[in-house]
This record gives structure tokens, C-alpha cells and sequence, in this order.
């Protein structure tokens, strides 16, 4: 453990004092599901107005293509909303990467979009604390940094995307950029419980849309000259199935397809998703899926087009990794925060940041629970903890270099 300087004092008390719970609020009372772009572009604006208050450009880009499997097989291209993106003091000696996302999982018809203060002071809402409270503990801690003589030591790259709850389809392009050459990343996911749990090791994640196409018959008079998309699809759901274990989890989650009764089926999209824990097994996961494919259209003789990856990889705790946790963890002590983190079954930006070799904490955001929920929660008093947390940290990555 380290001594807290007088002079770290005051910048962390700087950035616990900034208006972060009126952020918040503004920021969640406007709904911003990633398929609304109004909601987004609004909410994009209001960031870009609030860390404008930071050196630097602030920038909001387009998102990179994102295409969709429709239920009939056919491809259709998404539209995302803008990314921020803020690059503060390139040529600094030390170079780290906040990011964030601006959307929630809330859709503009979702019948949760009120924020309300419940009885014991935590604050109900959508996206209160996935992420609006965090975007906000982000900017508080650089406000903090930037009134430190530290601050000329170390530069930064904000990256705020609008479709992390989607995947970041559109915007892991951006990320990996902005990855280049950091020495590490601070992501302001709220934390694994409302306890401040960080979630250390993650799985990958992959999203797949499995067309199967068969030929049409009729279901009586000549079935044998049809070949059934949908008992196809099925047969593959099973199989992959088979490969779920200990590290890795597989979910057939939908089959889109078929017509009337009487007709064999000749169209069919599996939706599955995997989640493998390490590097090695996303590469044994790949293999299983390309050899079910490969017996279930010969067995089925129909035609099978996969569409979609692993875009959040594996994210393993690494040597470096683990010092940045245990520099998080030494910061915690020095003004009297225990910081714990166990592994998560979830994914997140994280993923694809370690997947670019810079060691990352991801859930650097507020504390709260019950997300993706009508019940989210933020706890109001964590908005104050964590920014002195990260304010902190960042005092320490600028002085030391690296974690």
C-alpha cells in the first residue's frame, strides 16, 4: 500500500465533487436503445457538449457497416449512431484509452424510461448505471486529471461507442484503433455486484445466424423429394449442443423458418450463441461448428451459409492484466475502498481491448444491479467513490508509467 499525497487529496476531491448524479439524470432521461438513432444523436450531443470541457477535439463518427440476417435468410444493413471519439495529448509519454457506450438495451417503445429516487436513496432508472452513471465517473476523473501537474505526463483517447450492447459491430474498428500503443484502458462498466466486485477474467462471445436451405415438397403426396430446412436446423442446434462444457457455453436460442402444414420446409435460420473461456477453446468451438455444418448438410443434403463470429473474444487474465487490477486494488486501499474481482460470465468492450494486448479493467463504473432490467439501480453514493478511484489511478499510470 502507498501514501496518499496532500496534493492527490485535492484532485480526488475534485473529481468526487463533480456533478455527476445531475449527469446522470440528464443522460438516462433520454432513452437511447441502439436502434434509436434520435435518442442517440441527442445523447451524443450532450457527451460531446460535456467532454468538451476537456483539451482536445471532440469528434463524433460514423459507425462502421453493420449487416443483419433477416428471418427469410436475406441480408440487411443496420444503421448505427455516431461514436465519440476524444484524443487528448498524443505525443504524452504515457497513452491509456477510457471507453464507454452511450446506448442501453431499452427500446424507445420499452415501457421502462423513467428515472425515480426509491426509498433508501438508490435511483431506479434505465441505463442509470449501464452506463450513464459511468460515462459520468469517466469525465469527472479527467476533469480531476486535468487540474493535476500530472497531466502533461500522460495522454489519453476517450471512445464512447452507440452499439456495445449489440456487440460493437459498428464501432470495434474505432476501438482497436484507439488501442494502439496504450499502456493500459479503464472501461466504466458498472461493477459485477453492488458490492463493487470487479469482473476479472471474461469469456468470448459469438453471435451466429445459420441459414439452411432445402427444397419445398409436398408434405403428403411426395415428402421424399423435399429436404426439410427446419429439421435440419434443428439437428444442427443439437449437435453443436454437444459441445457445450465446463468451458464453453452454447445456447441455440431460435429457429426462424417453415410455412404451412402440409409443405416441407426448404428455408431455415439458426440463431446460437458460444461463449468459450480461453483463446484455445473459440479455436475448438470453430472447429465443432464447421464439422456439424459439414455432417448435417450431407446427412440432411441441404445447404448450409453460416453468417456472424466471435466479435468479443476471449479475455483471459494476463501478467499485465493482473498488475493493473493489483494497481486498481492498491489504489482502493489508499483511500479506503476494498477492490475484489472474480471471473464474469459476461462480455463487454474489455473483450476486445485485451484482444488488442492492453491490460484493462472494464468495470470501472458506478455500483448498482439489477441491469438490463426494469429494477436497474444505481447507488448514488458510488458515483463519489469511483471517481476518486479512478482519479487516483490515473494519478498513479501517469507518475509510474504503466501499471
Amino acid at each position: 500500500m502507498f501514501s496518499l499525497r496532500a496534493e492527490h487529496r485535492l484532485i480526488l476531491d475534485r473529481a468526487a465533487g463533480q456533478p455527476m448524479l445531475e449527469q446522470t439524470l440528464d443522460w438516462a432521461a433520454i432513452n437511447s436503445g441502439t436502434g434509436n438513432l434520435a435518442g442517440l444523436k441527442t445523447v451524443a450531443g450532450k457527451l460531446a457538449d460535456a467532454f468538451s470541457a476537456l483539451p482536445g477535439k471532440v469528434e463524433l463518427l460514423a459507425a462502421d457497416p453493420v449487416e443483419s440476417i433477416l428471418p427469410d435468410g436475406a441480408t440487411r444493413a443496420i444503421k448505427r449512431g455516431r461514436n465519440l471519439h476524444l484524443a487528448v495529448r498524443p505525443a504524452a509519454p504515457v497513452q491509456l484509452l477510457l471507453t464507454g457506450h452511450m446506448d442501453t438495451v431499452f427500446a424507445a417503445d420499452h415501457p421502462f424510461q423513467k428515472t425515480v429516487t426509491l426509498d433508501d436513496g438508490r435511483i431506479n432508472g434505465p441505463g442509470v448505471a449501464d452506463m450513464k452513471g459511468g460515462l459520468a465517473i469517466m469525465l469527472a476523473a479527467l476533469t480531476a486529471l486535468e487540474a493535476s501537474p500530472l497531466r502533461d505526463r500522460v495522454g489519453y483517447e476517450v471512445v464512447i461507442n452507440s452499439d456495445e450492447e449489440t456487440g460493437s459491430h459498428g464501432s470495434a474498428g474505432l476501438i482497436a484503433r484507439a488501442a494502439k500503443g496504450k499502456v493500459a484502458a479503464l472501461t466504466y462498466e458498472p461493477s459485477a455486484r453492488p458490492d463493487g466486485l470487479l469482473a476479472g477474467a471474461r469469456p468470448g462471445s459469438g453471435n451466429f445466424s445459420i441459414i439452411v436451405t432445402g427444397r419445398s415438397a409436398h408434405a403428403g403426396r411426395n415428402p421424399e423429394d423435399g429436404r426439410n430446412a427446419v429439421l435440419a436446423a434443428a439437428d444442427l442446434a443439437l449437435r453443436l449442443a454437444k459441445a457445450a462444457g465446463p468451458r464453453l457455453t452454447v445456447n441455440p436460442a431460435r429457429i426462424d423458418g417453415g410455412g404451412p402444414n402440409n409443405v416441407v420446409p426448404d428455408h431455415a435460420v439458426l440463431r446460437v450463441n458460444l461463449r468459450p473461456t480461453a483463446p484455445e477453446d473459440e479455436l475448438r468451438a470453430k472447429s465443432h461448428i464447421d464439422a456439424a455444418i459439414a455432417m448435417v448438410a450431407a446427412e440432411h443434403d441441404v445447404h448450409i451459409h453460416m453468417h456472424g463470429s466471435f466479435a468479443r473474444p476471449p479475455k483471459p487474465l494476463g501478467p499485465q492484466t493482473e498488475k493493473l487490477f493489483e494497481l486498481v486494488r492498491e489504489c482502493g486501499e489508499a483511500i479506503g475502498q476494498t477492490i475484489a474481482w472474480a471471473p464474469s460470465g459476461g462480455v463487454c468492450d474489455g473483450n476486445n481491448i485485451a484482444a488488442a494486448g492492453v491490460p484493462v479493467v472494464d468495470t470501472m463504473g458506478a455500483r448498482g444491479g439489477a441491469i438490463h432490467s426494469g429494477e436497474e439501480f444505481l447507488i448514488v453514493e458510488s458515483l463519489a467513490e469511483r471517481a476518486r478511484l479512478s482519479a487516483l489511478v490515473l494519478l498513479e499510470l501517469a507518475e509510474r508509467g504503466r501499471a
